[in-house]
């Protein structure tokens, strides 16, 4: 009779730990959606913006008739252009940080020498000083050199700001890896380099798209030195945006439209961070366990990127 009891109630407490368990996903499912509506709202604001008329950018109204003018004149005052510029340097300075500072970083992290500190030290140290101590003898290398208001001048100077975090980052990534796979790697024949490239390399995907991620946004952010080192030819999508803000008015629709259009490859960048099988380890969630959390990790790392 006891063990017959027993098995009776075996079902019931299941079914009321799993109510349980149903409405602690439930509240944590509400709690995730309403911390997204709160850190979304700025960005819906600004995309509401870019459709609302000229003369009622900044009605509270909700319900209004909506046009696209603002995005016509955007795309028709060659906006594109700079669009374009800020992705292609973007692009170039994280693929050039990539293959210079991958290989550094495991050099530094594999080789044992009696300055590596020193020389760890000092590339961050060249990421500590500010932006602006650079500016005159940037400016003056590049005039000699013919580089200014060039895409490729501008992908060189957030090369040199980019290949240090690349190094530091990757440094984490490489010592991780226990060095005995690589001296397997080696018994079985395969050279230094082969090592490097065929072990050590697949196993820090997840660093490598957290890295080159940071890189592009880095540089796709950047305002300061693409204000001073270019012009009209390499002039990218942030200095485009200043544009708007002219003398007899500020075009307050065109400037969200611009922003909203800007925002895109940080958002697509922190999805792809968070959502990609490959870059999972970033976000330290499983998918499966906790889909809210990971939708809000998405938008964290949007805004804190975006606003960097």
């Amino acid at each position: 009779m006891t063990v017959q009891h027993t098995d009776e109630r075996r079902p019931l407490a299941f079914i009321v730990t799993r109510r349980r368990k149903w409405r602690f996903k439930g509240k944590r499912t509400l709690a995730a959606l309403l911390l997204l509506v709160l850190f979304l709202a700025p960005f819906l604001w600004m995309v509401i913006m870019s459709l609302r008329p000229s003369m009622d950018a900044f009605e509270l109204t909700l319900f209004f008739t909506p046009t696209l003018e603002a995005w016509r004149q955007l795309i028709a005052g060659n906006f594109l252009q700079p669009f374009g510029n800020s992705l292609m340097v973007s692009v170039l300075s994280t693929v050039f940080s990539l293959l210079l500072g991958v290989p550094a970083a495991w050099v530094l992290t594999r080789w044992r020498f009696r300055a590596r500190r020193y020389v760890a030290l000092w590339i961050l140290v060249t990421r500590m000083a500010p932006p602006i101590a650079f500016t005159i003898p940037f400016f003056l290398a590049f005039r000699w050199l013919g580089l200014q208001d060039t895409v490729i001048g501008l992908a060189i100077i957030y090369l040199t700001f980019n290949l240090a975090i690349v190094i530091w980052l990757m440094q984490t990534f490489f010592a991780a890896i226990p060095v005995t796979l690589e001296e397997a790697a080696w018994m079985d024949g395969c050279s230094l380099w082969g090592s490097f490239w065929r072990v050590s390399l697949p196993l820090v995907k997840p660093g490598l798209a957290a890295t080159a991620i940071l890189c592009f946004i880095f540089s796709w952010n950047d305002f300061f030195y693409a204000l001073i080192l270019t012009r009209t030819n390499a002039i990218t999508a942030p200095v485009a945006i200043v544009n708007f803000l002219q003398y007899e008015g500020w075009e307050w629709s065109k400037i969200a439209a611009s922003g909203t259009l800007v925002m895109l490859p940080v958002v697509g960048s922190a999805a792809y961070a968070v959502e990609t099988p490959m870059a999972r380890p970033l976000t330290a969630m499983p998918r499966a366990a906790a889909p809210e959390i990971t939708l809000l990790n998405m938008v964290f790392i949007s805004l804190f990127l975006s606003l960097k």
